[in-house]
């Protein structure tokens, strides 16, 4: 999914038994997650999309005990971790981890009828065309009136608006011409283009910003 990338993009370490440890998805598991009990739906299926250490969905799962979570990640050893931390998962609601590639075109027909789809930090790590198939094919699994909601780092009217994203974002062009940063005008376009029939973006802690799509 992701192509050459830098010491410093998707950090993780081993830890206790399968589970690894990103410092990032600590960071900000808990902003995320009062975000989405703010604007996630409450009950139905939610695919979290890259799912990495598990960090993440094991405490969206806790916030918002009434979705089924369904974590994925391209890598076995995030899959291994991602179950590992389900285990300590109050809600009991996160199942196995799957393994999907959501650059590949056409995954949503297997995965349709998402009440919400979840994506964090994956698309500055993408190429363009495939982080526009990711977008298209997230809003195409989406049920009617589901949401999907998309947080990273992002250029701003073509604009890196701080030194540690221009370093960053340098960092990522320099290992892979092809990945970086994306611009939030592109990513509105995109959804829209993909049936968006609401799109609103927020400002985030550490510069990031989340976008919520919601299908018509």
């Amino acid at each position: 999914m992701t192509g050459k990338l830098p010491p410093n993009a998707s950090v993780a370490s081993g830890g206790d038994g399968a589970k690894m440890h990103a410092p990032a998805a600590a960071r900000n598991a808990g902003v995320l997650s009062a975000f989405l009990q703010a604007e996630a739906p409450r009950t139905g299926h939610a695919l979290e999309i890259a799912s990495g250490t598990g960090q993440h969905v094991a405490v969206f799962a806790d916030a918002l005990p009434g979705l089924i979570w369904q974590p994925s990640d391209i890598d076995p050893a995030r899959r291994a971790s991602i179950d590992a931390r389900a285990q300590d998962c109050a809600a009991g609601t996160v199942l196995p981890a799957i393994n999907l590639d959501a650059t590949r075109a056409g995954w949503s027909a297997d995965h349709a009828g998402q009440a919400l789809i979840v994506l964090v930090n994956l698309l500055h790590l993408i190429s363009g065309p495939a982080a526009q198939i990711v977008v298209a094919e997230a809003m195409a699994a989406l049920a009617p009136g589901g949401r999907f909601i998309c947080y990273g780092p992002f250029r701003r009217d073509g604009v890196l608006t701080s030194a540690g994203d221009a370093r960053f974002d340098a960092d990522l062009r320099a290992a892979d011409p092809a990945i970086g940063y994306k611009d939030d005008g592109e990513i509105t376009a995109w959804l829209r283009a993909a049936g968006a029939a609401g799109v609103t973006c927020h400002e985030m802690p550490a510069n990031n910003l989340a976008f919520v799509a919601t299908r018509g």
